[in-house]
């Protein structure tokens, strides 16, 4: 097989995938002077621009600066909590109930293998 053959029937298909996106690209700057943007990285609106009060911009941050004031309370008594521990009676219990459950285990395995 001629490599440069190979080569060249890859150069065209690029060039018709270039082609096809050049087209596409026309379509969508076709589409965007249609809905009012006149050059591609234009910003679309569509109708009125809204705007904020001073008055609305200052109850926003109010709220999410209070907002925020309360998470990190929150965390703040949270790392504040002891740290619960177990007696050693405790763990005797919870290890003499968990070798009864192996012990049972073992068990049912022996009599499956018999």
């Amino acid at each position: 097989m001629d490599i440069i053959k190979v080569l060249k029937r890859e150069e065209a298909k690029l060039e018709k995938n270039a082609k096809n996106a050049l087209k596409q690209l026309a379509a969508l700057k076709e589409t965007m002077k249609f809905f009012g943007g006149t050059t591609p990285g234009t910003k679309l609106v569509y109708g009125k621009k809204r705007r904020m009060s001073a008055a609305g911009r200052l109850a926003i941050s109010k709220a999410t600066k209070a907002r925020w004031t309360k998470v990190r309370e929150l965390k703040a008594t949270a790392a504040k909590a002891p740290k619960r521990k177990i007696s050693a009676a405790g763990r005797a219990r919870i290890a003499k109930a968990q070798k009864a459950r192996w012990a049972k285990v073992r068990a049912a395995r022996a009599k499956k293998a018999a």
